[in-house]
């Protein structure tokens, strides 16, 4: 995406439309402008005949080439193919390497916070025709992610929870508490919060779906807004619907206290005891 922006950088500052990169490439506009999107692949070979074509220096366009080449390295989660759905993979990239993340969950604890116990319970009640062996790549895969919480460059972590969660049993009350415990020990961190919006807020601007806000460092990536259907999932870009979910995270943060929370989520645990 970084090198997408710059690249559409490069050919406005040289003057170059979108049909005369894609004259160069023999490719259609649409090429170019997915290109620059990222939409597809960016193939070092492309890269040079471009900034060639914007006039760029022989240095910068081996660091484009060589920036285009780790680009298309796969991540780690590639490993994972058999078992991560297309539309989730972009997901794990973003959340890898977002500097803020801010998370809206109704139903289930986020999965960057799930224990072993918990997530099992929650993929194998998804996915009840599962087989054994993929369900525990999907538990593995899930509990990976959770390790860039303890990066030295460790990413925000804010988390918004209906009470909702803590009362829905998953797994039973023994997985419950070890998932309480794990809440309240992370919340202790100080690039961790974890607020739970409680039942007596009543209706409130974020009663909907779970969505996850990514933030990043690099000037050229935008905010960037993910939401679940039942088949699927939505990446928003666009700064009307980014402001409408960060405003409504906003919103229900300010329904509860970090004081409360911890006080909740102690009640919920003797509760399970």
């Amino acid at each position: 995406m970084i090198l997408g922006r710059r690249l559409q950088e490069r050919r406005q500052d040289a003057g170059a439309s979108l049909e005369d990169a894609a004259r160069t490439l023999r490719v259609g506009p649409l090429t170019i402008r997915r290109l620059e999107k990222a939409e597809v692949a960016l193939k070092p070979l492309y890269v040079e005949r471009l900034l060639e074509t914007y006039g760029a220096d022989r240095q910068e366009i081996d660091e484009f080439v060589e920036l285009a080449e780790r680009a298309n390295e796969p991540g780690w989660w590639h490993t994972y193919r058999d078992v991560l759905p297309n539309w989730f993979s972009a997901y794990v990239s973003l959340e890898t390497g977002a500097r803020t993340l801010r998370t809206y969950e109704p139903h289930y604890v986020t999965g960057l916070l799930q224990t072993h116990a918990y997530a099992r319970a929650v993929l194998q009640g998804g996915l009840p025709s599962e087989a054994e062996e993929d369900l525990a790549r999907r538990v593995d895969l899930r509990l990976r992610r959770q390790s860039l919480l303890d990066r030295s460059d460790a990413p925000t972590l804010w988390v918004v929870m209906e009470e909702a969660v803590l009362h829905r049993v998953v797994g039973g009350p023994e997985v419950m508490r070890e998932q309480i415990e794990r809440l309240l020990e992370v919340s202790e961190l100080d690039h961790v919060s974890v607020d739970v919006v409680p039942f007596t807020a009543g209706a409130h601007v974020g009663a909907c779906a779970p969505f996850t806000y990514f933030r990043f460092e690099e000037p050229e990536l935008p905010d960037i807004v993910y939401t679940e259907v039942l088949s699927g999932a939505m990446y928003l870009d666009q700064r009307s619907d980014v402001s409408a979910h960060l405003e409504a995270h906003n919103r229900m943060a300010l329904l509860t206290s970090d004081a409360d929370s911890r006080a909740l989520l102690n009640r919920m645990r003797k509760e399970y005891s």
